[in-house]
């Protein structure tokens, strides 16, 4: 059907779409980035030359090519408005249309007005339309509204699209018994891979030896699920899961205690396993990211027993790498094979730009939802705190302006994702899964967010 496809460009397209919504495009990798390639190269001028694609498959078309790092030109939605600039309001009526383009809007970089422009245009009217929508379709915008697909870990959106998918009367049932079956095999080896998590931690007796330690080895999974969920990755999905158990300890007790000997027993494993694929280069940057945590770990103790109050500047350039995510991406990215050279580990290890704007969406989420709950603890300054008291703001001030920066960084994010890149496509594509990783959990931090994400990610699919 694939092949096929490709007989209209449109088609084509849309197809492609139909498969990575539905969670099965990791099978076709190759054939769906040759025809991309070729549609972008060859047809991409023809695609929009006519007046007769409607909004949804304009929006559709638009939101696949950058998807996959092709920088299509935004200019495509400028027949959808009046002369005077705006919007036409007879879309108000194409309800799957207005979904679409919402969805297309968030994969804007900077400067493209027009998808800012349609961003808030439907934002402000898909809630009034869900309202006159059937209960499906209803169903359907209030998840993007909550959780918009480029925002959303890649497995959670397969598993609520393929419910929304289930109810389509244009539903391909030959796709649909695919992606069940494709779903529900993954999941099970996911699974045995937190059973093995389960019994690291058991092994490791840090319940026992450590009765502080929280018990947070399914969601330490569930972080690094979102990471990478090929099934191809499954032994390095264990490993990454394995270290983030006694970085998390440190995090928390770092004050008081040394690094764990887990740490080093992980680093054997994971030197054993790069030296038989002839990859030991790869362990160094590994360790040096590690020394670098729990140097930022210390300057972070240090503001807490010296009662100080860093300026914002200088907090951000120590929280942005306690957030884990440069340890646990260079280990990754051992893992992740051929793909991952030392080129790769020299650019994570310079800081590129998609990394700092995934560190800012993670840190400045989770300060935003976590620092009231840490200040009535102990704790070092979060950095609400330090831009309340740099610039003299309200709360409500300081949280408008986090805002602002959240956005440019997911443009800053969706800007590195462009092609040409830095580095191969399967690779940078693991920050923009850490962004939407930290977007999920930290957004609905106090609403069971977590177990909402096992019950859907980890409860099979019904025939």
């Amino acid at each position: 059907m694939l092949m096929a496809s490709a007989a209209d460009p449109i088609h084509n397209v849309q197809f492609i779409d139909t498969l990575l919504r539905l969670g099965v495009s990791y099978h076709f990798e190759n054939d769906i980035e040759n025809q991309l390639d070729s549609i972008f190269s060859s047809h991409q001028n023809d695609l929009f030359s006519g007046n007769d694609l409607d909004l949804n498959s304009t929006s559709i078309v638009f939101r696949v090519f950058r998807q996959y790092g092709f920088k299509m030109s935004c200019d495509v939605f400028n027949k959808f408005k009046d002369t005077d600039g705006k919007f036409k309001e007879i879309l108000v009526d194409d309800v799957r249309g207005m979904l679409s383009l919402y969805e297309a809007a968030h994969l804007r970089v900077h400067g493209e007005l027009i998808l800012e422009e349609a961003l808030v245009f439907t934002t402000a009217n898909l809630k009034s339309l869900a309202k006159k929508s059937s209960a499906h379709l209803e169903k359907h915008i209030t998840n993007a509204l909550d959780q918009p697909l480029n925002k959303c870990p890649p497995r959670l959106a397969a598993r609520t699209y393929i419910s929304f998918y289930e109810e389509e009367e244009s539903r391909n049932e030959t796709l649909l018994k695919f992606a069940k079956l494709d779903f529900n095999r993954v999941q099970a080896l996911h699974k045995q891979e937190i059973i093995q998590i389960t019994r690291s931690w058991d092994d490791n007796k840090f319940s026992s030896e450590l009765s502080y330690a929280r018990e947070r080895y399914v969601e330490a999974y569930t972080w690094i699920n979102v990471l990478f969920d090929e099934p191809r990755y499954t032994q390095w999905r264990i490993i990454v899961s394995k270290i983030l158990q006694p970085i998390s300890i440190l995090d928390d007790t770092f004050d008081a205690y040394g690094t764990p000997q887990e740490l080093q027993l992980v680093f054997d494993e994971i030197a054993e396993e790069t030296r038989k694929d002839g990859r030991s280069y790869a362990v160094p940057f590994a360790k040096d990211a590690l020394i670098q945590l729990a140097n930022d770990y210390q300057a972070e103790v240090k503001w807490y027993h010296d009662s100080s109050v860093p300026t914002f500047e200088e907090y951000m350039r120590v929280a942005m790498k306690t957030s884990t995510f440069d340890v646990l991406l260079t280990i990754a990215f051992i893992g992740m094979g051929e793909v991952a050279g030392i080129q790769a580990f020299e650019w994570l290890r310079n800081d590129p730009k998609i990394l700092k704007a995934t560190n800012v969406i993670g840190r400045l989420m989770d300060d935003i939802v976590s620092h009231k709950f840490e200040q009535l603890r102990e704790h070092a300054p979060s950095s609400v705190e330090c831009y309340m008291k740099q610039h003299n703001l309200s709360e409500e001030l300081t949280l408008k302006y986090f805002e602002k920066l959240l956005e440019d960084a997911w443009k800053d994010v969706n800007e590195e994702c462009m092609r040409p890149t830095a580095v191969p496509r399967d690779l940078i594509i693991r920050p923009l899964n850490f962004a939407r990783a930290s977007y999920l959990f930290y957004k609905h931090v106090n609403e069971g967010v977590l177990c909402k994400v096992y019950q859907q990610v980890y409860d099979p699919l019904g025939s």
